[in-house]
């Protein structure tokens, strides 16, 4: 097998209590690369669009990457796939932990799970083999609870990935958790309700073995040369987290508020800052495998109402979607509704999304105005951890949050679709496209549903350059001309990220598509150009594009929520723009080689070489195009 990959994929059939391995097919490591890639790839191979995603018949895939396990900086990643039960789609979530590099010392590159259990079990995958082993005892269990007594039960040094209640009762917004306490989550798309339909509690790796590294001496060198310059460019990362930019993502008019209709909020962004919790709660950095920069927060509360909060502190995302949307700040509050949802196996984004939702449905008198006597009301912290916890059982007003914005704003009906924030029903991440025009097609056109990270475009017109890609200087982010173009280009180069499986943050230290390009080859010895590593990353964009066309997914659904296009902020950095999305999408179809409707041309298919996965898209489609 080639370079950086173990050469081999486990596969278990829950329904036939059965486990066995396959090779990796080497042609698909080289047209797919690994992670998100190849796990598209398999779910191709694997599944029809039309599967119900809580039925037996939705393979879910766990996916490394060849650089998972080397020492490349900031590897420690790999990937979940699935159809999502949230959006009816394509559906994926990136992790980060030590939970992929555990599986991938164990002697694989990924994991995919078919079929489903009729009792709670559980995966222990080692060096020798896996088990699948009763899981009865630890269902209802929270994830922390679950890492504890997983290990206890396996190895010390085991790494855990597991689900808690949420995804037991089949929350649609509920996330894979890995690392325990450190609570890194894969929590996107509602991928734990995936492992919860399949009474799949966890995951459980340990190993010690290597992928092969075609120049490992090449390779080290090229490291210790990188390393310093991105510990210096990113020191601000490590020092404060995601977090840390907080009052200026504010300033710029990015931070998302009160459901996306404030368009300020100085004092609240400062309350919440990474600055501020390294002045109070944190207690010390967390690494993911393989990681130079730590931008992960330990944070510790001794006193006061929410006394005995230990462990993974809320990143920006959390703050942002949990806090700032429904317009808490108490960081303290926040800490432990972060928590919460670590513990019940919940995505920080959507469940902040949905509470923001429920809390405008309420004022505009379309929800009862009291949930278990607490006031539904803008800046309650009582507010925000009632309703997390009724979401992840599925209790009261949860059982209809539970389903996610687009859903609950459909049975609800009236205005409340005006105030469910979505793409494709996925909620939208906490960075708002009328700071940056790019978001907006970006969030439009992502695969999985809005997502800041399928295409990251918003950093290359903040602070960010691409000089190899024809982005010499940082974008303007209210510019129009070539913005769709620029869009497709952030997207394949992300796919590569995400196939690779290194963390996107690492361009914050300075590293460019010539480094990633460089450790590739030094890794496999494939001699690649920069020409073909990016043609790889559009090709595996493109594939996930005909997954969701035979999923019936055209130009009408390549839109986000009114409210975005058409309502401006007001007040802030970004006070009066709307994106020009219209004419940005047009030019983003051009460059792609896709119809006016939205789909692959069969010359874009035939250039990327993707025929035989269009053939097989085509044959099992659930709308014919």
């Amino acid at each position: 097998m080639n370079a950086g990959y173990m050469g081999k994929v486990l596969f278990v059939d829950l329904t036939q209590r059965k486990t066995w391995t396959e090779p990796l097919p080497e042609e698909w490591a080289r047209r797919f690369i690994g992670g998100s890639g190849l796990g598209a790839r398999y779910l191709v191979e694997l599944s029809d669009p039309g599967v119900d995603p809580l039925g037996p018949e939705n393979p879910l895939i766990f996916m490394n990457g060849p650089w998972t396990a080397t020492p490349i900086p900031l590897s420690g990643r790999h990937e979940v796939v699935a159809k999502s039960p949230l959006t009816g789609i394509y559906g994926e979530a990136d992790a980060g932990g030590h939970w992929g590099t555990a599986l991938k010392k164990a002697g694989y590159d990924g994991v995919v799970v078919l079929g489903a259990s009729e009792e709670p079990v559980y995966l222990w995958i080692h060096e020798e083999g896996v088990e699948i082993r009763d899981a009865s005892h630890l269902w209802g269990l929270d994830t922390y609870v679950a890492d504890e007594q997983l290990r206890a039960e396996t190895a010390k040094n085991a790494v855990t990935c597991a689900i808690g209640p949420a995804g037991e009762n089949l929350v649609k917004i509920a996330a894979v958790m890995h690392d325990g306490r450190d609570a890194r989550p894969a929590a996107r798309c509602g991928l734990g309700a995936v492992m919860g339909a399949k009474k799949l509690k966890a995951l459980v790796a340990v190993g010690n073995r290597r992928p092969p590294i075609r120049d490992r001496e090449g390779l080290m060198a090229s490291i210790k040369a990188a390393v310093p310059e991105i510990k210096r460019l990113a020191e601000s990362l490590s020092k404060y987290g995601t977090s840390g930019r907080m009052t200026t993502i504010e300033a710029l008019g990015d931070l998302p508020i009160r459901n996306w209709v404030q368009g300020a909020w100085k004092e609240g962004a400062e309350r919440i800052s990474g600055q501020r919790m390294a002045e109070t709660i944190l207690k010390k950095q967390y690494f993911c495998g393989a990681c130079v920069i730590g931008c992960g927060r330990d944070v510790e509360i001794t006193q006061g109402p929410y006394a005995g909060v230990h462990g993974a502190g809320p990143e920006y995302e959390a703050l942002a979607c949990l806090g700032a949307l429904t317009v808490v700040d108490d960081l303290e509050a926040l800490a432990y509704a972060t928590e919460l949802c670590n513990r019940m196996g919940m995505d920080v984004i959507s469940t902040g999304g949905v509470i923001a939702f429920a809390i405008e449905c309420a004022e505009r008198g379309l929800l009862p105005s009291k949930v278990d006597g607490v006031e539904l009301r803008w800046g309650s912290p009582e507010v925000v951890l009632t309703l997390i916890k009724q979401i992840a059982r599925r209790q009261g007003l949860g059982a209809l949050l539970a389903e996610g914005v687009r859903k609950a704003s459909e049975d609800i009906g009236g205005l409340a679709l005006e105030f469910a924030i979505h793409a494709k029903g996925l909620e939208l991440p906490a960075h708002d496209p009328r700071a940056y025009n790019s978001l907006a097609v970006g969030y439009a056109t992502s695969n999985r549903g809005a997502c800041h990270l399928q295409g990251f475009s918003y950093i290359f017109e903040r602070s960010v350059t691409l000089p190899e890609l024809g982005y010499p200087e940082v974008q303007d982010r209210f510019g129009v001309e070539g913005k769709g173009r620029f869009v497709a280009v952030t997207q394949d180069l992300m796919c590569l990220f995400d196939s690779l499986k290194t963390c996107k943050f690492i361009l914050f230290g300075g590293i460019k598509p010539t480094h990633l390009l460089e450790w590739f080859n030094l890794v496999n010895g494939w001699g690649w150009d920069l020409n073909r590593f990016m043609e790889a990353g559009e090709r595996i964009f493109n594939l996930k594009r005909l997954y969701n066309v035979a999923c019936g997914i055209s130009r009408k659904d390549d839109t986000i929520a009114p409210r975005i296009l058409t309502q401006r902020r007001g007040e802030g950095g970004a006070a009066t723009n709307l994106p020009p999305f219209g004419e940005i999408l047009s030019q983003y179809y051009e460059h792609r080689g896709w119809s006016p409707e939205g789909i692959p041309t069969e010359e874009t298919v035939r250039r990327l070489g993707l025929e035989e996965e269009a053939r097989k898209l085509r044959a099992k489609a659930m709308v014919k195009v």
